[in-house]
């Protein structure tokens, strides 16, 4: 399932072939949205952001469409005239001065007043995200200590998305390999310097896992890895799926555990438990 940097790199792509532009049209699939559409037809589209795994996009009106693509839904964007080549099914389309964006497979979809989001079932549980809602280190260090997650490891806490929305299977492991840090390790047993370092691994992986289209490695190991012609899926990442090749760091091999039911893939002595 996609994680939160690649929602937010969906967001971005929806957000530059909308916002800014009137609808001229809108459609949905299902029967109580599709009693709205009319009423959306002349609206600008200011923005299109994330939360999370949700994409979120505004309208001048204040009215707010959810869209959560779950396991296969996927945004494609398209001249108005030309329907995209595919054999999904059609869920929601947005055509703005010729532009459409169209949303195939997913089922929940919903449409909201913007000072009401916080009442939606699945964004009312979510924490901040760490793309999207401009968290500080200091902020995310003080959000671990709180009482309902300090006492919690930070393999299974991190998946956690009530902690911060977004982070996924592959960014658990990247985030943790790069603080130096075991799964089994509580946010209350870091003295300050180790939960400094978490914070900052915790916005500085999701970002580079942004800006860089999902690579979370080191530019020198995945050039090197690349050289000896391993594939993108294996040179994109220090340690998550890499089970029994050496660390970059160490020369170590690479663990893989089950943690909160999930793979986890871990260095064991840049990573030692205690």
């Amino acid at each position: 399932m996609p994680e939160g940097p690649e929602i937010r790199r969906a967001a971005d792509r929806v957000h530059e072939q909308l916002a800014g532009r009137r609808l001229d049209h809108a459609w949905f699939a299902f029967p109580e949205l599709a009693r709205e559409a009319d009423s959306l037809v002349g609206r600008s589209v200011t923005a299109v952001d994330s939360w999370g795994k949700a994409l979120l996009t505004r309208f001048d009106d204040g009215r707010v469409l959810y869209s959560h693509n779950q396991l296969y839904g996927v945004w494609k964007l398209h001249d108005a005239e030309r329907e995209p080549d595919t054999g999904r099914s059609l869920r929601v389309r947005l055509v703005a001065e010729g532009r459409a964006a169209s949303l195939y497979s997913a089922s929940d979809v919903s449409l909201w007043r913007g000072d009401r989001l916080g009442e939606h079932p699945f964004l009312s549980r979510l924490g901040p995200d760490l793309l999207t809602h401009g968290v500080t280190a200091g902020q995310a260090m003080a959000r671990l200590l709180e009482p309902r997650f300090r006492l919690r490891g930070l393999g299974g806490l991190l998946l956690d998305q009530s902690l911060f929305a977004g982070i996924g299977n592959y960014l658990r492991s990247e985030i943790l390999f790069f603080a130096g840090l075991h799964h089994k390790v509580r946010p209350m047993d870091l003295d300050e310097a180790a939960l400094e370092r978490l914070a900052r691994r915790l916005l500085e992986v999701t970002r580079q896992a942004y800006d860089q289209a999902g690579v979370t490695n080191r530019p020198e190991w995945a050039a090197a890895d690349r050289m000896r012609g391993a594939s993108r899926r294996r040179w994109r990442f220090a340690v998550f799926e890499r089970d029994g090749l050496p660390c970059h760091a160490c020369g170590s091999g690479i663990e893989r555990v089950m943690v909160a039911s999930r793979r986890l893939y871990a260095c064991p002595r840049c990573q030692p438990p205690g």
